[in-house]
């Protein structure tokens, strides 16, 4: 046989007769094939029985089919062999990796070890659980046409200049967060200037209770202070890298005595009385010289002014002496009686009417604290309001908790930090604001 169909020649095509020997060609298929037959065969399938139809292959019932060795009618060549199939074998299921073991489902698993435990952040110390609720209860009211009025729940922030890192915070009371009521605790935090002559504010205000606009008449003190020292901030700064105290005193404490004018000023021009809006008003100042380590607080009103060195809290608050008792001879009074002891007047107890040339008299107002330190390394100053001063006064456990958190170790993070200045004592729920500075 060749590829031209002639007829074989000699030894060429003696392979072909070799490997299919005298086997006949089946030829073509006497099956009828004609379009009645192939009509007749689909109708056939379409109109069979479902329970003639035969099973799928995937049936597992279904016998299994083995290879042909070889297509039937046909000699096997010589050395042609045919292997069976491979019957597949199926791995080993893997070991099971040690672990607990189970638990059934109506009992509750044991709890992992302590030292896997996730650490909770305290919630509270001293005898009891507070009153109220941990998280916000209820939000402020809020006027449509005047939606800037509102104050968040909490804010937060954070800085590092020098040897010196910042955390400040300041969040609702667990009373204003049930009542719905807005914070009357303020916070301000303000770099002026550029570079090693910057000047970081904190200031922080707390208006008055159970007035209505407490909490514009603290942000507008801040607001105040933080425009006076901006305004001045290098004099301010210079005179601290100088250690000028008596300049940085008196500069401080006219400042401050002009914020407060400018709100009560503001109270008039509201038509409220300036009693009701008025503010607590509390400021630190640091610079942001490396070389420069003085930290100094001035304001006007009751808070704490704490320090944790070497391992121990200290009560850096400026006491402020209130005067009592007679006029001291020598000082401007004149005296009592004569040496004959003839009184030079006589008090019947008659209250003098107001002159209608003379002013009111205003109302005492808060005296002005300035305190100037030097901080050493390892050093935590803590500046906050009454909200958070007078439970670290009153419960020793929460200057215990403050004092591992902050001791011997760097600043914390800013949620660490809520977290720790948050936790709270049964009996004070008011707004809490705080600055604490890392000395490095």
């Amino acid at each position: 046989m060749n590829q031209q169909g002639g007829k074989p020649t000699g030894h060429e095509d003696d392979w072909w007769g070799q490997l299919y020997g005298d086997a006949e060609d089946a030829g073509p298929s006497t099956a009828p094939d004609s379009l009645d037959d192939r009509y007749a065969s689909a109708a056939d399938a379409v109109n069979r029985r479902p329970d003639t139809v035969p099973a799928p292959r995937s049936d597992p019932d279904a016998p299994e089919r083995e290879a042909p060795a070889f297509p039937a009618g046909l000699p096997r060549p010589p050395g042609f062999t045919v292997e069976p199939a491979p019957v597949p074998v199926e791995a080993p299921a893997p070991a099971p990796a040690p672990g607990p073991a189970s638990v059934p489902a109506d009992e509750e698993p044991p709890p992992p070890p302590a030292g896997d435990r996730p650490a909770r952040a305290l919630d509270y110390v001293g005898a009891g659980p507070p009153t109220y609720d941990p998280e916000p209860t209820a939000l402020p009211p809020a006027d449509p046409d005047d939606l800037g009025d509102l104050v968040a729940d909490t804010v937060l922030d954070g800085a590092r200049y020098g040897t010196a890192t910042l955390r400040a915070v300041s969040l609702r009371g667990d009373s204003a967060r049930y009542r719905g009521e807005p914070r009357r605790d303020s916070l301000l935090t303000a770099r002026f200037g550029t570079g090693d002559h910057a000047l970081l504010l904190v200031a922080m205000a707390t208006g008055a209770r159970a007035t209505p606009g407490a909490h514009r008449a603290a942000a507008e003190a801040c607001r105040w202070i933080g425009r006076a020292v901006g305004r001045s901030h290098e004099r301010l700064a210079a005179d601290m890298r100088a250690g000028r105290r008596g300049d940085l005193k008196s500069g401080l404490h006219r400042l401050t005595g002009r914020s407060l004018g400018r709100l009560r000023a503001s109270a008039v021009e509201q038509g409220v009385d300036p009693e009701e809006y008025a503010a607590v008003l509390r400021c630190l100042l640091l610079p942001a010289d490396p070389e420069c380590r003085t930290r100094v607080f001035f304001g006007a009103g009751a808070g704490g002014l704490f320090r944790l060195r070497d391992g121990e809290w200290q009560d850096i608050e400026p006491r402020v002496t209130d005067t009592a008792g007679e006029p001291v001879v020598g000082f401007g009074s004149p005296p009592a009686e004569t040496p004959d002891g003839d009184r030079l007047t006589m008090d019947l107890g008659i209250p003098t009417p107001p002159s209608p040339y003379e002013p009111a008299p205003e109302p005492p107002r808060e005296p002005f604290r300035f305190r100037a330190s030097v901080a050493r390394p390892g050093d935590t100053l803590l500046l906050c309001t009454s909200g958070l001063a007078d439970p670290l006064r009153g419960e020793p456990e929460l200057a215990a908790h403050l004092r591992r958190r902050w001791s011997g170790s760097g600043p914390p993070g800013l949620a660490d930090f809520l977290a720790d200045t948050q936790v709270r004592v049964k009996g004070y729920a008011d707004d809490r604001t705080a600055a604490a500075v890392w000395e490095t």
